[in-house]
């Protein structure tokens, strides 16, 4: 299957267990996968290269994920983000959706669910 062919995935977590799950997981499905943990090479990675989707946790080191999704948000960013968080709050649920984020999704992440979402953002629109 490569759902994801062609397709540059930026996936950010401190876990490095989730970071892995969801590495592998996508590079299954034939994307090409960039890995950071921590929001400071997140934002690194991002101005390096736009990724066409951004998997983004929201508890991080050196800048939360809400800093993250902040300063993309004031530099204009023009792709998918998908904000994953053990944090229940809607509070920061609408922060994160307010700021450019596309869903948030609560750990601990289905991975069937996971790409079924990010597939639908990253297909052509019919």
């Amino acid at each position: 299957m490569s759902r994801f062919a062609s397709k540059d995935i930026l996936i950010v977590d401190d876990d490095p267990d989730i970071l892995a799950a969801f590495e592998l997981a996508f590079r299954h499905e034939g994307a090409s996968v960039r890995i950071a943990a921590d929001g400071v090479s997140a934002l690194g990675a991002v101005r390096e290269k736009k990724p066409d989707l951004l998997v983004l946790d929201m508890m991080l080191p050196r800048s939360s994920g809400l800093f993250v999704l902040e300063k993309l948000h004031q530099d204009g960013a023009a792709f998918h983000i998908i904000m994953v968080t053990a944090n229940q709050g809607k509070r920061h649920r609408d922060f994160a959706l307010g700021l450019g984020a596309r869903a948030y999704l609560f750990k601990p992440v289905s991975l069937p669910r996971l790409l079924d979402l990010a597939a639908g953002m990253l297909s052509p629109s019919l």
